[in-house]
């Protein structure tokens, strides 16, 4: 590990896997402040108009050019594909040396998925907050979980694509605070969601509700950003960001229940309040 460090990270590439509304402004800011960057996704390449140059379509050769891996891509299930099963990133004779796993994960997931890298591979878990918006403002939160040595090498990349940038103490930490974050902004979004709802049934205007929420008790990051938020007004649909909530709610459980400990009544209604949010209309979409 301490020879990999020794290089001056100006000299790595960086290679971001998973460009789709995080990744690809996430890619761009480091672009933008001088890294040597490459993206990656299953989508081909020319989906990106105006951006190909900066995208490799083949998987084996991605891995092969990148020194760092910044991955953003959705779940366990693709991550697993991307190191080991599908892309196969990691099953090569040259592969990253560095990997980020920027993916929400409970702290399990991420240290059984850790513990098959090969043992040369820095692993370091680093998850962020602050929505598509925050990816491409480049004021994005990062919680990363590692050894003192790799967050002070690898924190210009963070400053880079975020602004709150925390070392949350070991591997696995920063995901535990990350879950535990998006537990509350659930709980947050279904609240703020039944409220819109509710202002809109009685003839109340939703910006004026949201403006008084924001100046007093009611006031929350999913209220307080509701406009700016792309996914906010979004119903529950497989693959949606409503339903990646969900799954971050269900890691969330995993840290705060016990192993095999039912769900408590509360938790398992806030599973069912994420599952049945319809889209909620704008007053403008009414008439």
């Amino acid at each position: 590990m301490t020879d990999f460090l020794k290089r001056p990270i100006e000299d790595c590439t960086i290679g971001v896997a998973g460009c789709g509304a995080m990744g690809l402004p996430m890619l761009k800011q480091l672009l933008q402040a001088g890294f040597n960057g490459r993206g990656y996704d299953i989508r081909p390449a020319n989906d990106y108009v105006g951006f190909e140059q900066h995208m490799e379509p083949d998987a084996k050769a991605f891995g092969e050019q990148i020194d760092i891996l910044v991955s953003v891509v959705r779940d366990r299930a693709q991550t697993e594909d991307l190191f080991f099963k599908e892309q196969k990133i990691f099953t090569h004779k040259t592969y990253p040396r560095i990997v980020i796993i920027s993916s929400t994960l409970s702290p399990d997931q991420f240290s059984d998925l850790a513990a098959n890298l090969p043992p040369d591979v820095i692993v370091l878990d680093a998850p962020m907050s602050g929505a598509p918006i925050g990816a491409i403002n480049g004021d994005l939160t990062f919680m990363v979980g590692c050894a003192p040595e790799p967050f002070e090498y690898l924190l210009p990349l963070f400053q880079a694509m975020g602004k709150q940038i925390t070392h949350t103490g070991p591997a696995a930490s920063g995901m535990a605070i990350k879950v535990l974050n998006n537990y509350v902004a659930a709980c947050s979004a279904v609240a703020v969601r039944k409220v819109l709802g509710a202002a809109l049934t009685h003839g109340l205007d939703q910006t004026m509700m949201l403006d008084v929420m924001k100046a007093s008790s009611g006031a929350t990051w999913f209220g307080d950003n509701f406009e700016a938020i792309d996914w906010a007004r979004q119903g529950y649909e497989d693959g949606n960001t409503i339903a990646i909530l969900e799954k971050d709610v269900n890691c969330a459980l995993e840290t705060l229940e016990e192993q095999g400990a039912p769900k408590d009544a509360f938790n398992i209604a806030l599973l069912e309040a994420l599952q049945k949010l319809p889209p909620i209309e704008r007053k403008s979409d009414k008439t």
